[in-house]
């Protein structure tokens, strides 16, 4: 059963920092990203990495947060330091089982989570 369970979200003051977590069960993905999502606003892919080695990060948030993956564990740890108010949003974990590269299009990925929201505060 394809599941994949995000963790780690929570509230903090501007400059502070969180590490989200994906846990995936079912399969071993190939592809996986983390996308967020704020009231209003149209969904938007955060960081993404690929089993070609290849990671992607949303300008906005290059320099900040960092993607990985850990294989041996299934998990996906997004590191995001400096947060910023405009940061706030619900996270989500997405896979896909082979893309062949990393990519910040939604429409890319089949399984997603059920998301964790992270606030920032100013």
């Amino acid at each position: 059963q394809v599941q994949l369970v995000e963790s780690g979200g929570g509230s903090v003051q501007a400059g502070g920092s969180l590490r989200l977590s994906c846990a995936a069960s079912g399969y071993t993905y190939s592809s996986m990203a983390w996308f967020r999502q704020a009231p209003g606003k149209e969904r938007e892919g955060v960081a993404a990495i690929d089993s070609d080695g290849s990671i992607s990060y949303a300008d906005s948030v290059k320099g900040r947060f960092t993607i990985s993956k850990d294989n041996a564990k299934n998990t996906l740890p997004l590191q995001m330091n400096s947060l910023k108010p405009e940061d706030t949003a619900m996270y989500y974990c997405a896979a896909d089982r082979r893309i062949g590269f990393a990519t910040l299009r939604w429409t890319a990925f089949r399984y997603w989570g059920q998301g964790t929201q992270v606030t920032v505060s100013s």
